[in-house]
């Protein structure tokens, strides 16, 4: 519990100092049409995330064993921190981006970090992995969301882990979800401060990362985080391929995400937050749940309502428009 508490202490305190004036790091974002903040707004904060989750799990390894599967991770997710930071100071062209992702998907992959055996598991899993942390990108567009989605999303991931005997993985992923913790602090609407591409595609890339050794050591089965991130892949993957059917430029910036638009409704950053966190901590709850109570009929019930839960809440979204 104390090293959890230095990860939160430790992530606000950095990000406290990034908005400060004697901040070293100045990175605005400055609204624009596509934009949902009205003010510039500096976007560093995914660096005190990462400062603060890096010293946490070094002080780990003097009180706890280093697990193999954290070299792979921790080498994947400084090629992603330094290629999306580089990003946030100088907009590198997309093909560089994707390269470097591409990079990173094999390290994992390269480190077993796979759904399923074979050379079509292996691809398979490669874009899973570079479509989580770009999706994970995409959905960092709105107050205290993403840092929601990271506290939530990893919390039960380790307590997924810690309940199946995984004590040194649920203390890894712990440690990222206290420091988003620490980072809402002041990312909470209304935002002093976002977390920037350096901290939402290096999130991204995390959160494939522990989905994907959690699913290799045995403690849950691929649904698990799926439906424990749902909030996130649903939104961003169905946004996706909307855009690409309606012949859009899928790498521009819009406002055509299920959360933005709600926003837009009226909603609110706050209020729309508020909604999200609901729906990931129902997510994440039913699938711990249905880890513990292993029953596979009742499993393909809930996957299965969860789906048509999906559905209505787009159904609404369009409706709540149609009548504007």
């Amino acid at each position: 519990m104390i090293v959890l508490m230095v990860s939160a202490v430790l992530a606000l305190l950095l990000t406290l100092w990034l908005i400060s004036d004697k901040s070293p790091l100045t990175i605005m974002d400055t609204p624009n049409e596509r934009s949902l903040h009205e003010q510039p707004t500096p976007r560093s904060g995914g660096v005190a995330i990462l400062i603060a989750i890096s010293v946490t799990w070094l002080i780990l390894t003097f009180t706890e064993s280093w697990p193999e599967a954290m070299s792979w991770i921790a080498v994947a997710a400084a090629l992603i921190a330094t290629i999306s930071l580089l990003d946030d100071l100088c907009e590198l062209s997309p093909l560089h981006r994707i390269l470097v992702h591409g990079i990173a998907a094999a390290i994992l992959i390269v480190g077993e970090m796979i759904l399923f055996d074979g050379w079509f598991g292996a691809i398979f899993t490669w874009f899973a992995i570079v479509w989580m942390l770009n999706l994970y990108n995409f959905m960092d567009g709105m107050d205290g969301f993403a840092g929601g989605m990271t506290l939530l999303g990893f919390g039960f991931l380790a307590l997924g882990g810690w309940l199946q005997g995984g004590s040194e993985y649920a203390l890894y992923a712990g440690v990222v979800a206290t420091a988003a913790l620490g980072f809402l602090g002041v990312n909470f609407p209304p935002a002093r401060i976002f977390m920037g591409d350096a901290g939402s595609a290096t999130l991204g890339l995390l959160a494939a990362a522990f989905s994907l050794w959690g699913i290799h050591d045995g403690f849950f089965v691929w649904w698990f985080p799926l439906l424990v991130f749902s909030p996130f892949v649903v939104d961003a993957t169905v946004t996706l391929i909307r855009r690409i059917m309606n012949k859009e430029r899928i790498w521009e910036a819009h406002r055509s995400h299920y959360y933005q638009r709600l926003v837009q409704l009226g909603w609110g950053h706050k209020k729309t937050v508020l909604a999200e966190y609901v729906l990931m901590v129902l997510a994440g709850s039913s699938a711990l749940l249905l880890v513990l109570l292993h029953n596979s009929v009742l499993t393909y019930a809930v996957l299965l309502g969860w789906v048509l839960l999906y559905i209505l809440l787009a159904i609404q979204v369009h409706r709540m428009e149609a009548q504007q």
